[in-house]
């Protein structure tokens, strides 16, 4: 701050000084996304003006940081009295950008997994892991508060010359973003260390590569393999729920590789302490590190998703599409982005413009279902008001028949009326197995055919859950 007598520093000085304050307020990933983009373009007649690539970009800052902006100027110039925030002229088409970047660089990387990295270990590292999808980096992953926390453990752990913290676990609902985050971090650390050993698999690939190796008598080389990665990634850890012996396996390669100084990530669909059927020795270890969640999208970070999405695909979207999207999908990003997906190909494709009106037509069913979403929850709750039991008893390993057949009519439901897969279904209902609920989506479906007024009782369930 600028006292009496004092001489006034340049105004690059001013506006590093502004930058520092502000990015201590609202914190790095916040600062990273919106704030560091800003140039600063002059100063006149008492009104700063600054510049930022894109149209949203500017509503954003005025709408979130424009009055802090000019206080904070003021604090550094009393003579400023104005903050102007225009969007940046001639923007070339490949300028990269933080956060809208154009995916240039992606475009130019070939759909692959890991076997640009030199091979140092004895085997080939690609028949390992699984492959990067080249849209999934810190560039292309919009930062909101949602995610803000998860996004900028993830930055951490990729930019990091030593571990900061292990494992790094994130967590969250299904299309938020942990695979997004776990992809950016291999190939930031890919990029920046090539001869590093990364990793990155999901716990079913995991499970089955040590089902292999046991099967082959080959596990000498699976444990090679895994321990001696720099940076392993495993996601949906949830999986290898109830599977002892591949725990087991997991818990040692994990106390290897932290024992040894490298790093681990993993991601889940819930925190370690909430995840059903995990040893209580491996739920400790998975604590031990940074737990960092990511919470359902916001219709803010919504928005800005799709405007990112739109400028990727070099396609004028009108604003009041994107809103009507945003407010409309608000379950997952993946499904976001293929709302918008098919807007613009049929667009393209029968060379209408976009507008609201085509847009509520192409996405109808899409828009239908999410007016009307059935979550497992609900149907543990219908089910057992209507044949009388608790709602608890969904969960428990009560196998009295007036128990579990209403148990195996909220797995059938819920196998018909959500999106969930069978392993998903049954860690809802008390971490069962997935064959379970294959078992009772098929007595279900017996009992129907053989007995009308039952199947009765199941239709009249449907329509309430869908009405």
């Amino acid at each position: 701050m600028v006292t009496k007598g004092e001489l006034v520093p340049s105004i690059d000085v001013q506006w590093q000084r502004v930058c520092g304050l502000l990015r201590a307020e609202v914190g790095e990933a916040a600062y990273r996304s919106w704030l560091k983009p800003i140039t600063l373009e002059g100063e006149s007649g008492g009104t700063i003006t600054m510049s930022v690539p894109t149209r949203f970009m500017r509503d954003w800052v005025v709408a979130h940081y424009v009055d802090r902006l000019r206080t904070l100027w003021g604090g550094e110039n009393p003579a400023v009295r104005g903050v102007d925030v225009v969007i940046q002229p001639q923007r070339a088409p490949a300028e990269p950008v933080p956060l809208f970047r154009r995916p240039c660089a992606a475009q130019e990387r070939p759909y692959i997994g890991m076997q640009d990295v030199p091979p140092q270990r004895g085997f080939d590292v690609n028949d390992i892991g699984a492959p990067l999808d080249p849209r999934f980096t810190f560039d292309q992953f919009v930062v909101g508060k949602p995610n803000e926390f998860a996004y900028a453990a993830a930055r951490r752990v990729a930019e990091a010359k030593r571990v900061p913290f292990n494992p790094l676990f994130l967590y969250g609902g299904v299309g938020l973003g942990k695979t997004h985050l776990m992809h950016a971090i291999a190939w930031h650390i890919r990029e920046r260390e090539p001869r590093r050993t990364v990793i990155y698999l999901s716990a079913e690939k995991f499970m089955y590569r040590f089902i292999r190796a046991l099967r082959e008598q080959n596990t000498v080389d699976f444990k090679e393999q895994f321990r001696s990665a720099d940076v392993l990634l495993i996601d949906d850890v949830q999986f290898i729920s109830g599977k002892e012996s591949t725990q087991e396996e997991f818990f040692h390669t994990f106390n290897t590789l932290v024992d040894q100084g490298r790093q681990i990530v993993l991601s889940a669909d819930k925190s370690p302490s909430d995840l059903d059927g995990i040893q209580e020795r491996l739920k400790s270890r998975l604590n031990c590190g940074l737990v960092a969640d990511i919470h359902a999208t916001t219709y803010e970070l919504r928005l800005g998703i799709l405007q990112a999405k739109a400028e990727r695909l070099e396609t004028d979207i009108p604003r009041k599409v994107m809103e009507f999207l945003a407010h409309k999908i608000s379950s997952n990003v993946r499904e976001l982005e293929g709302a918008l997906n098919r807007v613009v190909a049929h667009a393209q494709l029968v060379g209408r413009d976009i507008t609201l009106e085509t847009s509520q037509e192409v996405l109808h069913d899409l828009i239908r279902a999410n007016d009307r979403r059935v979550t497992i929850d609900d149907i543990q709750k219908q089910v057992a008001s209507h044949f009388n039991v608790r709602v608890a008893d969904m969960h428990s390993a009560r196998r009295a028949r007036s128990v579990a057949r209403p148990r195996q009519v909220a797995m059938y439901l819920a196998k018909q009326l959500t999106s969930r897969s069978l392993p998903e279904i049954g860690r809802k209902f008390g971490g069962r197995d997935h064959t379970t609920v294959m078992h009772a989506v098929r007595k279900i479906d017996e009992l129907r055919e053989i007995d009308p007024a039952f199947a009765e009782d199941v239709e009249l369930l449907r329509r309430m859950l869908e009405g």
